[in-house]
């Protein structure tokens, strides 16, 4: 696996197709979810602590801020470390974190996103995704004089298949992201770029894709993504205190703006391991998770995108030799992973502060693989 220093933050090396058939053996519980067990009671060995003290020591985990895992419902490991950080870009310095320390999720923001457009599907009260992404923009209805345009849909937004010029590859020297942030009309921003060819036939990271679906979520359901967060996810997943970053117009960054503690990002991989369930309520339809882990555009050769989510496979050695487990991903600038793995009723998240370091995808990857993967005893 590697990682370019892209807003893509997307993993590589990771294989190819997740059936989100394998999603939904337990329903996730809030009583008990996060009072820790031992890695050996939900199938690690013993040793996993001594193997992630070993990786530290190393000195190959520098500026990782926090880990948390969760394992058939249960949270089984649970670190955090001081080090620098920042918020969407303003320095903080020295940071001693917690348990209820908020960290940046930075694109990890898209996934959740993309579940809160499936919950308002669910409700009627946002377009599916086969509809006109034009359509649900009158202001703008001069743009559907592009023939390319007016081909838009919802979907292609999801999958980051608009076809629009878009650059978010080198953040820190060019990101049309920031220039949207600044726009006078961020929406009128993305729907006015050229387009680089018809829609559906190319995937292009695009955060302003992900801003198009919060302004969709916001007429639809009369709240921002904030405040529709906080009623239809955060709080029915026992999710406490959340911040979201706000561009210069006030309006909250659907694409990078969310903060969330690592343990309040696990009980959301934790949730979708349960198949959108949560103490025997559903949190988020099972169709549309099966239709957010779908791959509907090849990003790589190991790497495929459904709406909103990475999807991918690894392997694993077998007593009889190698076979694939399957992940569905959100990663964020700087070390931000949420990894899930349902056949493993598998949940882990990582925070960390390496957003202008070329190997901030290592710490991540080498937990995953040397610490929890290395581990698995059944």
């Amino acid at each position: 696996m590697t990682f370019p220093i892209t807003r893509r933050d997307a993993l590589k090396g990771a294989g190819t197709i997740l059936m989100a058939g394998a999603i939904g053996p337990r329903i996730a519980s809030a009583e008990g979810a996060l009072e820790p067990v031992a890695p050996e009671s939900v199938g690690f060995a013993a040793d996993l602590p001594s193997r992630f003290a070993a990786l530290q020591d190393s000195g190959r985990l520098l500026n990782v801020h926090g880990v948390v895992a969760f394992r058939r419902g249960r949270m089984m490991f649970e670190r955090y470390m001081a080090g620098t950080d920042e918020m969407w870009g303003r320095p903080l310095g020295t940071v001693d974190f917690k348990a209820d320390t908020l960290h940046d999720m930075r694109s990890v923001t898209k996934g959740v996103v993309g579940l809160l457009y499936g919950i308002a599907l669910g409700q009627q009260r946002v377009p599916a995704p086969d509809q006109p992404l034009l359509a649900q923009f009158p202001e703008y209805s001069e743009l559907a004089k592009d023939v390319g345009k007016a081909q838009l849909t919802i979907a292609h937004a999801l999958t980051m298949t608009l076809g629009l010029d878009w650059n978010e590859d080198d953040p820190l020297h060019h990101s049309d992201e920031v220039l949207m942030d600044n726009a006078p009309d961020r929406y009128r921003f993305v729907l006015e770029r050229p387009m680089l060819g018809p829609p559906g036939k190319g995937y292009r990271y695009n955060g302003g894709a992900t801003t198009l679906l919060g302004r969709l979520i916001e007429r639809g359901t009369g709240a921002d993504p904030p405040a529709f967060a906080k009623t239809a996810l955060f709080d029915p997943l026992g999710i406490g205190a959340t911040e979201w970053a706000k561009g210069p117009d006030g309006v909250a960054s659907a694409a990078s703006g969310l903060r969330l503690t690592p343990r309040d990002l696990a009980r959301v991989g934790q949730m979708i391991v349960a198949g959108g369930k949560w103490d025997n309520r559903t949190i988020v339809p099972a169709d549309w998770l099966e239709a957010s882990f779908r791959p509907a555009a090849v990003v790589d050769d190991n790497r495929r995108y459904g709406y909103h989510w990475y999807t991918g496979e690894l392997a694993l050695p077998g007593k009889t030799g190698s076979y694939g487990t399957k992940w569905i991903g959100a990663f964020g600038l700087g070390g931000q992973r949420l990894f899930v793995f349902p056949e493993l009723e598998f949940v882990l998240a990582v925070t960390a502060g390496n957003y202008a370091t070329e190997d901030q995808w290592r710490p991540p990857i080498a937990i995953l693989r040397e610490v929890f993967l290395a581990s698995l005893a059944d």
